[in-house]
């Protein structure tokens, strides 16, 4: 006897399924029973697995929302894409605008007509960095023009009113095939080449591993969970104790690491300093466990074989 339940399969439509994120969320995803997928990014071609559907979406163009949204009709919208470029944000302030804010209403008006459930993720940067790390209901306060746009996409969340979670995360890494490399491959191939490298001593965060931040979404999913949520490590670290946690996991050259404050970098875009979010929440209401950065380094060896 065929059970009405097994029929029902969840429409999960990924935005930004390229991106380091997407990628994750779509292996995961395509290897659920109950899922049907369709995967969506701004470039013309998937880096994904070619036998999941894929359709080219423009977040900056209301109508090419509405086209992706309405032809595939999905129960769940996970938004992974965003103009994360911070330095770049504060030069190209109207693209970042159209993708990080625009792109985030255009979705969200399109769930609310069709009951959609839609999951974006934000970010740390929408704090200052003065007293971290964060709980979800700690006042916002950005300094820089990407965390502005991020701190108004979740505003536009709340206002247009569709049915939604907000994740906030920060320092995203682990295994990703396509596309620049993330922090610890980083690390790891520039110190394998022997280059110097100059990390800042005085960034405070939790790192969060990819697959950590996959778990989360779909615990969210599967508990229909609304709000905001914050997902990161188990580790607040700064993110030069980050790279030499990376360097004696690999045995590399840690004199290779040249210790730097944020402000040596000069940099366009203001950084939150002593930021990371707190995760009580996401631990006690999803049975959140994330792993710690040894065990993550060991699964990105493993899978990078690096």
């Amino acid at each position: 006897m065929i059970h009405s339940h097994d029929l029902i399969k969840n429409r999960i439509l990924i935005v930004g399924a390229n991106g380091m994120l997407g990628q994750r969320l779509i292996g995961y995803f395509q290897a659920e029973k109950n899922v049907e997928l369709l995967a969506s990014s701004v470039e013309e071609i998937s880096y994904n697995d070619p036998s999941v559907p894929y359709m080219q979406i423009d977040m900056s163009k209301r109508e090419s929302v509405k086209n992706v949204v309405y032809d595939f009709y999905p129960d769940y919208i996970i938004n992974a894409a965003a103009f994360t470029n911070v330095d770049l944000c504060e030069k190209e302030r109207e693209t970042a605008w159209k993708v990080n804010v625009k792109g985030v209403e255009y979705l969200a008006e399109t769930s609310r007509i069709i009951d959609t459930h839609l999951i974006h993720i934000s970010t740390d940067y929408v704090f200052d960095g003065k007293n971290g790390p964060y709980a979800e209901n700690a006042k916002p306060n950005p300094l820089g023009y990407y965390g502005r746009t991020k701190l108004a996409s979740e505003n536009a969340l709340r206002l247009i009113g569709a049915t939604n979670t907000i994740i906030r995360t920060n320092v995203l890494y682990g295994p990703v095939k396509n596309g620049r490399p993330d922090f610890v491959r980083w690390v790891v191939n520039s110190l394998k080449d022997g280059k110097e490298i100059r990390i800042v001593t005085d960034q405070i965060n939790n790192p969060t591993y990819l697959d950590d931040l996959v778990q989360a979404i779909s615990r969210i999913i599967e508990f229909r969970k609304q709000g905001i949520f914050n997902v990161g490590g188990k580790e607040f670290l700064s993110r030069y104790d980050f790279t030499l946690k990376i360097a004696d996991f690999f045995r590399l050259d840690k004199s290779l690491i040249k210790p730097i404050k944020t402000c040596d970098l000069h940099q366009l875009a203001p950084r939150p300093l002593k930021s990371g979010l707190v995760i009580l929440k996401a631990e006690t209401s999803l049975g959140y466990m994330p792993h710690s950065i040894q065990d993550t380094l060991v699964k990105m060896k493993k899978e990078l074989a690096l």
